[in-house]
């Protein structure tokens, strides 16, 4: 994961059941990151996009300024965002490499 993508999913969880636009995401990443560090609000958008995709966020939709906007909120702890992670990783070995990946798993238990 970016440094920009843990930051966003960050601040996400941080700000709760009220949820944020992506301006806000991107404000707090941008703010985050540092100095001489930047990234796109576009690039915070797709990812927010994707977790969404991916079952890690959800959103409403919101009327304001400028129209209707997304404002996205946590479907998924820190705890279960790992697990969501770790699950994925072990699917896609499972299906690529089913009998070492099986192996490692049972020297692991």
């Amino acid at each position: 994961m970016r440094e920009y993508q843990e930051l966003a999913l960050g601040f996400v969880w941080e700000v709760g059941e009220e949820g944020a636009n992506s301006g806000a995401v991107w404000r707090a990443v941008s703010e985050r990151l540092g100095e001489g560090k930047s990234i796109s609000r576009a690039s915070v958008i797709l990812f927010l996009n994707d977790m969404v995709d991916d079952g890690v966020l959800g959103f409403r939709e919101a009327t304001g300024k400028g129209g209707h906007h997304r404002v996205y909120v946590s479907k998924l702890d820190e705890k279960g965002y790992k697990k969501y992670i770790l699950r994925t990783a072990i699917d896609s070995m499972m299906r690529d490499f089913p009998e070492e990946t099986s192996e490692v798993i049972r020297e692991y238990g």
